[in-house]
């Protein structure tokens, strides 16, 4: 019997016995209701018991070697998707199916949602793919080399373009048919300025490590008695794109530079290391609390008494953040062109094609090939299909962002 089959069996003998369970709990209290219409003094059994099942009971030893042969014979996706529902057989083996998976930059692969705010690989970039549909102004992230025709993609993240009067809104959600700020789904934004020149990343939960000190012009995302506290209710602001005004209408590719403020410079030099969530806040407080710890008090912040004209802004009171820049290009002669080394991910020409690469001054101990590093590279294959392509320190949803932002129109720029 294959891996697949063994969990699918598990899942549907685990669904069985519950159901059966809570049938059984909801007889008991309807029998006490028609004989004194009175709720009986009776203690129901823990849900979270039955949630468990039988298959919490598998010695820990037998469950630890299941996990880890599902874990290292499913790689990709769709068929990673068995490595998620070994998580969702009940927490005994949630805790194991956590303990075994890696993050993206251990392991090189993204399993659980959590994976798409997570640092990249060091080595090797994860490829990806942007479907654009002009017609509902959507983008979709999948995960995977080129678009196939068997349609077993894994979608990563979708974003939709919405225009305002003075800005352009970018919406990311983690799934295609729900765009709403208010959903549990909503995992950031890319704001843009009337010129299309400045763009702000703003994530839906605080970076670790980080403070977090009031902004004087930003928004609070919707006010808090709108929604159930369960849910984000905030926008951190976590870097900024800036793109190179083109007074003088010279000839040439645009220019562009990212400031990460959720990420230290120090996590590209030697032994350094950059911010990695574990896991989605449950609550607005708990967000807060993971974010300002101990120095909650002294950011400057208060979650109840902040005003909706205030939103909180990732900063770092010791560290500089990290500044992205675009990899020049060179003019081919033959061609009559500017061109850059895609490594065969970028096969038509297109002014939204970039590379970047580390902007470090000579006081940063950062070694030569880390400078000359690509760490998000973005580019055209097809007439609505872009290849994205990143790594170390950005997450999926970091990269995403940034790529979105050269969908934007920008006349002051070409």
């Amino acid at each position: 019997m294959s891996l697949k089959s063994i969990v699918r069996e598990l899942r549907e003998m685990k669904d069985g016995i519950g159901n059966i369970s809570r049938r059984g709990v909801e007889g008991k209290h309807w029998r006490g209701r028609t004989r004194s219409h009175i709720a009986p003094d009776e203690t129901t059994p823990d849900f979270d018991l039955i949630i468990q099942g039988q298959w919490a009971n598998l010695p820990p030893e037998l469950l630890l070697d299941i996990v880890r042969r599902v874990e290292e014979s499913e790689t990709s996706w769709p068929a990673r998707a068995v490595v998620v529902s070994c998580a969702l057989v009940c927490r005994s083996w949630r805790e194991v199916t956590k303990e075994i998976v890696k993050t993206p930059e251990q392991c090189g692969r993204l399993t659980f949602p959590i994976s798409l705010k997570q640092p990249g690989p060091r080595e090797s970039p994860i490829q990806c793919f942007i479907r654009r549909d002009a017609a509902t102004s959507t983008y979709l992230l999948y995960y995977g080399l080129v678009p196939s025709e068997s349609e077993s993609e894994k979608l990563l993240l979708a974003a939709r373009k919405i225009r305002r009067t003075t800005c352009t809104d970018f919406v990311i959600s983690l799934v295609s048919d729900n765009f709403s700020r208010a959903s549990n789904t909503y995992v950031g934004k890319l704001r843009s300025n009337f010129l299309g020149t400045k763009f702000t990343v703003f994530d839906s939960q605080p970076t670790y490590e980080m403070q977090m000190q009031p902004a004087s012009r930003t928004h609070r995302r919707f006010h808090s008695r709108q929604v159930s506290p369960k849910l984000p209710a905030y926008n951190y602001s976590i870097g900024n794109i800036t793109y190179e005004l083109n007074v003088l209408r010279t000839r040439g590719p645009r220019r562009m530079h990212c400031v990460m403020h959720s990420i230290p410079i120090s996590s590209i030099e030697e032994g350094g290391t950059a911010p990695t969530p574990t896991s989605f806040p449950e609550t607005f407080d708990d967000r807060v609390s993971l974010s300002s710890g101990s120095k909650g008090k002294e950011s400057g912040f208060d979650s109840i008494s902040a005003s909706p004209s205030e939103t909180p802004v990732i900063v770092h009171a010791t560290v500089e953040p990290l500044i992205l820049k675009n990899k020049a290009p060179r003019w081919h002669e033959q061609l009559q062109c500017w061109c850059l080394n895609f490594r065969g991910r970028v096969t038509v020409a297109s002014v939204k094609n970039f590379q970047l690469v580390a902007a470090v001054g000579a006081s940063h101990n950062v070694p030569a090939a880390e400078q000359e590093k690509v760490i998000l590279q973005f580019g055209k294959i097809g007439k609505d299909i872009f290849t994205m392509d990143y790594c170390y320190p950005l997450s999926a949803f970091q990269a995403f962002a940034i790529c979105l932002s050269s969908f934007d129109t920008k006349p002051a720029c070409e």
